[in-house]
This record gives C-alpha cells, structure tokens and sequence, in this order.
C-alpha cells in the first residue's frame, strides 16, 4: 500500500488527505504517496457548518494551528445546541444540549435527582455551559493555550473556506500531491479493482487505495460499483433543504456561541453564528410543505431574529436523499463524506462521521492488499453500526414532541416510523437513565449524555423503580447541582464575551501549549 488516490475535494476530501498524509508522513521520501483529484468543475455544497469537540483533535493530529485555523475559516466557538420550539409551539419552549458531561455523571444518576426540580431544564440544572452560552460567554480565555478549553466546545465554521484551508495546508506542508482535473472514467483490474482513474488532462492516475469523496454523486462507489443507499426517509422526513448566507446587521453584534435550532410546521431552521455572518438554512419534508411555503416561513424566522431581506445571499437549494451505503469499503475503494451516506443537518453528525471515517481509515490502514478484505470487514461493521446510531439518535429527537399542530410532527410520532432498537432504549428508560451500556462501542458518535440531554430536555420523565439502588441517590446529586451552580457562578464572572474572545484570536492569537 503506497499511494492513495482522493476523488473529490471539499471538506470530506481534504480533511481525510490532511489525516492521512499527517500520519503516513507523505511528504518524506518513503511515506506514503497522496494524491487528491478535485475537479474544477464542481462546486462544493458549501453547508454542515457546525462540528463536534472531535475536530479539535482532528485538526491538531494534521498539524495546523487553531489561530490560522480561526482566521481563515471565519470560524467561531460552538459550544452545543439549542433545541426551541420542539416540545411545543411557544416562544418559552427551549433546552439545551451542551458539550459537557452533567456534574457527577460518572458517580450517580443525576437523574433521580432532578426528579425532585423537574420544573428546572434538565440541562440547566446539571451543567453550568447552558448559562456561558445564555450569557454568551466563551468557552476559554485568552491565557488559555490552543486547543485547550475551560469548558468542552468545537467549532462553527465555512465550509468552504475550510476545504480551501486543508487543501493549502495539504499541498504546503503535507506533500499531497493536488491535480486539478476532471475524471473521464474507471479503469479496473481483471479482478475488478479499481486500477486507475483517467482524467481529461492528466491522463490515467493508478493507486493502490482509492478514496470517493465526490459527495452525493458517488462516481466510485455508487456510479462504478453500484453500492446502492439504504433509505431512511421512513425514519426521517426530511429531504429538501434551502441555505442562506445572513449578515450581521449590527457588525458588533454578540455571536451565538451555540447552534439554535427552532421548529417549523414541517422541519427547522437552523441558525449557526460565524464572525461575519449567520448561516441560516430551512431543512423540510417535501412530503408535508411545498417549496415556497418552506422558503415563506424561513424568510420570517430570518426577519424575527434581525436579519434584513436585501442582505440574504442564497444558496442553491439541496436535495437530501436520507440514508447510508451499509458497505462503504467494497475492494479498494471506500466512500467517506457524502458518497458514504447523509441523514440532515440535525447535530452536526456529517461531519463528525467524517472525522471518524478519516481516523479509522488511517489507523487501520492496511500494509497490503491481502490485509484489505479483513481491514474493509471491520470498517464496514464500524460505519453501519454508526449509521445506525445516527438515526436512532435523529429520530429522538422527533418522536417525544408534544406538537400536534401538523401532519409532519404526528407523523414523526407513529410508531411504524421508530427504528425497533430506539423503541427498545425508550421502553428501558422509562426506569433507568441512557448509560455507557447502552452504547457500548469505543468512540460512539453521540455518548450517552448526549441522549440524556435529549431526552429530558424533551419532557421524558422517567417512572419510580419499585427498588431503589446505591446509584439512585438523590442527596448525592444534590451535591453535584450544586456545584454546577457554583461553576456557573464563577465561569460566568471569568470567561471573556464570545466576540471579545474572537477578536483577541484575529489581533493577538493564541498561546502555545
């Protein structure tokens, strides 16, 4: 295994070369030879702005800085999502999902505890990051060394300007080799490997390893090899989404240190604060609303939330086709990014699966090609086990709603449309918490306190068990709401303003570790 050849650039593509190269050292003599194929031709999508704390990891492990990372991608700190609007249709209807553990998660179940407070949100009362990002507080301070965080966070970014970042760090510093040029056709071993790509200019590119990044077209695995997607539009509605670009209209203006996420009759909007603008997008089930409609109701959440109509740069509307190839590694050629699968925009999974993607890859690269069938076995297993997660964990969100106000949100509660696992997990939780037995696989895509952030957040309350355990101590998670409170108290008092902090990135940058 000596060169590996990317189709398709974007984030997916360059984020898996940076990895690679990073880690199989390709820019010395006798590491391993990248090549990466964008055409000039395509466009990037240019959405899934939001990330998970992982690509802080991700992004160190290829070598850049975070300053010129900030810098150049108009990036900003993310430090979970607000859900609103999703229990009911009312403007005091909200929750959070940080990206901090609830205080004393790994010693008591903090949930028998709440019992006692269930008026207080869930994610209020065990975690103080909900209060930072009410207060607009970010999630370090300017001593604080890059990469390192007082409290856990990632990133919201453009994404294209984040392809366009890998891609000069790729080529500068990690010996990628780039060739721009358009793929005429797949040449193939008797076997029926992939032998090399034939390019308009660059005439055949051979490789040992091919990688499809070519996004929803798939030209490698799907087009060549036909590896067909396995639908979840039964599971999740949506398939059609319209992004816009939305300035500031005060440049001043304090940035959202979260993703908010709002219901609408028939989807949501998200709304994802960068330092010079608002990526706000409408996410929808063409099945329960029409385009216009759709595009109606996002242009009055933009109005509502200060945006002004001749400032909105629009995006060319994306067709989402939910589901996932259940073989993403057949031969030597693996999808990673969107020609492996995509669900919506719904937290950030896109590309966080990415990462994950990027990272096995690389870890388990095989030496040769006989190691590859047991290497793409394993692989194979991983990502349809995450896919899967994915879609239990998108549905949760759907199926504890108290909306009743259209066909999209009963719908979403039929039971013929909760994959049969997640109904399992509801009917066990009805009297014990969502817990690392649950989710038992090494980096699961969302942890557990991820599903018990949604669930409660959602009005889940859990029934009495008829015994009571050593867990279930409700004196002891008193302890810990309280020095939630206490961390609230003085984190609030110390960390600089979400802007302020951006601002002494763009003039002063970060310290070292």
């Amino acid at each position: 295994m000596k060169h590996v050849v990317i189709l398709g650039g974007g984030s997916a593509g360059w984020l898996t070369a940076a990895v690679l190269a990073a880690d199989h050292q390709a820019a010395s003599a006798g590491g391993l030879k990248v090549t990466l194929i964008e055409s000039p031709d395509v466009a990037t999508i240019g959405v899934g702005e939001g990330t998970w704390p992982t690509m802080r990891d991700t992004l160190r492990r290829t070598g850049v800085t975070e300053t010129d990372f900030i810098r150049e991608c108009d990036a900003a700190f993310k430090q979970g999502s607000k859900f609103a609007r999703w229990r009911v249709d009312r403007d005091d209807d909200y929750y959070y999902h940080p990206f901090v553990l609830p205080q004393g998660y790994l010693e008591t179940n903090v949930v028998a505890g709440w019992a006692k407070h269930s008026q207080v949100p869930f994610g209020k009362l065990v975690s103080f990051q909900p209060h930072l990002c009410e207060a607009g507080k970010a999630p370090k301070q300017f001593s604080t060394p890059e990469w390192a965080a007082v409290a856990n966070y990632a990133y919201h970014l453009d994404a294209g300007k984040l392809g366009v970042f890998m891609r000069k760090h790729c080529i500068e510093r990690l010996g990628v080799r780039h060739v721009s040029d358009h793929m005429t056709g797949v040449n193939a071993h008797d076997n029926g490997d992939i032998a090399s790509l034939q390019t308009r200019d660059h005439g055949a590119i051979e490789g040992d390893l091919f990688i499809d990044c070519t996004g929803m077209r798939a030209l490698l695995i799907g087009q060549h090899y036909g590896i067909e997607i396995q639908s979840q539009k039964h599971v999740l509605f949506n398939d059609r989404a319209i992004a816009l670009q939305v300035p500031y209209a005060d440049p001043r203006q304090e940035i959202a240190c979260q993703t908010i996420s709002t219901a609408q009759s028939s989807g949501w909007v998200w709304d994802i604060g960068l330092q010079t603008r608002r990526g706000v997008g409408h996410v929808y089930s063409s099945t329960h609303t029409t385009d216009e409609a759709a595009a109606d109701e996002l242009l009055k959440y933009v109005k509502a939330t200060g945006g002004r109509e001749q400032d909105i740069y629009t995006l060319p509307k994306i067709t989402i086709r939910p589901g996932y190839r259940p073989k993403s590694w057949h031969r030597n050629c693996v999808a990673i990014g969107l020609s492996s699968g995509f669900m919506e925009p719904l937290e950030a999974s896109s590309l966080v699966l990415v990462e994950l993607a990027a990272g096995m890859l690389s870890d388990q690269l095989p030496a040769t090609r006989s190691d590859m069938d047991i290497v793409a076995r394993r692989y194979n297993d991983s990502f349809q086990y995450r896919w899967e997660r994915v879609v239990d964990f998108l549905k949760l969100h759907y199926v504890l709603t108290g909306r009743t106000d259209s066909d999209y949100w009963r719908d979403n509660c039929r039971p013929e449309s909760i994959p049969d696992r997640l109904k399992e997990l509801l009917q066990l939780w009805r009297h014990q918490p969502p817990s690392r037995h649950d989710l038992y696989r090494i980096e699961e895509v969302f942890p557990s306190a991820s599903y018990q952030y949604i669930l409660y957040g959602m009005g889940f309350h859990p029934e009495q068990r008829p015994t009571t355990r050593r867990m279930d101590d409700p004196a002891q998670a008193e302890g810990y709401f309280r020095e939630a409170a206490e961390l609230t108290r003085k984190m609030l008092a110390a960390l600089p303003g979400h802007r302020e902090m951006l601002d002494h990135v763009m003039t002063r940058g970060m310290s070292k570790i």
